[in-house]
Parts: structure tokens; C-alpha cells; sequence
């Protein structure tokens, strides 16, 4: 009886040390961030409607591409996005081909001089600096 109870303090030891350790060793994964397929401005969101080519904008780094509805030479639903030139403050231009959603530092080698947007809205322009990657356009 006395073996059997020690027997069995010994399996309910194990059990539980199983548990704990099934527990402890099942660490959360860093999954990959999600970028969604998405290689065209329909898809991308948070593009502005109904702006003017030309007039003030306010944010050049996240979410900066808007459609345009006037503005000189402006054909209604033209991509543009919200820029700053030097000493300037931002205002909307008409934007360079614009591929969807991409993730930052990522090789983007046929889009050379083309932008995008990363998943959290960050502006993206594809340059070529040794070889070619998604960076901050804003810079």
C-alpha cells in the first residue's frame, strides 16, 4: 500500500512537470508582420478623397497619398500625395506610381524611383543606394 501511494505521488509529480513544462517551453512565436497582397492604389488604404493638387496638406510622412478631384491639370481621381519641398511648407503633388503596400526595407529593384505605403501607413519611395529598397520617403 505504501509503495503504491509512493507510486503514485511520483506519477502526479511527473504529470505535473509535464504540464509545467509543456507550459513554460510554448513561447509565443515572433510571426513575420502582415503585409497584405496589394499591389495597386485601390487596394491600399487610407488614401484621402476629394483633394486639390497644389493646396496645403498637413501629414508628409504616414498616409500620404489623397485623390484628386482639381487642381491645374488635374484629371478627377489622379494619385497624389501630401510633400514638403525645401522651405516649403507640404502641399499635394501628383505622385510617382504608386505599387500598393510594401514593407520598409524590402527590395523593390524594378520600382526604382516609384512609391508605395508599408502596412501601418508609413510613405515608402523605392531607392536605389547599393541596391534597391522600399525606405522612408519622407526623408
Amino acid at each position: 500500500m505504501r509503495n503504491t501511494r509512493v507510486m503514485m505521488t511520483f506519477a502526479a509529480a511527473a504529470v505535473a512537470a509535464g504540464a509545467v513544462a509543456a507550459v513554460t517551453s510554448a513561447a509565443p512565436s515572433v510571426a513575420d508582420p502582415y503585409v497584405p497582397m496589394c499591389d495597386v492604389p485601390a487596394c491600399t488604404p487610407g488614401i484621402a478623397p476629394n483633394v486639390v493638387l497644389g493646396a496645403p496638406c498637413s501629414n508628409t510622412t504616414y498616409f500620404v497619398f489623397g485623390s484628386a478631384v482639381a487642381g491645374p491639370s488635374t484629371l478627377p481621381g489622379r494619385l497624389v500625395y501630401c510633400g514638403s519641398p525645401r522651405r516649403y511648407e507640404p502641399r499635394w503633388f501628383r505622385s510617382p506610381e504608386m505599387h500598393g503596400i510594401k514593407e520598409e526595407n524590402s527590395r523593390c529593384d524594378e520600382y526604382v524611383g516609384e512609391v508605395a505605403q508599408a502596412p501601418d501607413g508609413l510613405f515608402l519611395a523605392c531607392v536605389a543606394d547599393g541596391e534597391a529598397r522600399w525606405r522612408r520617403g519622407d526623408l
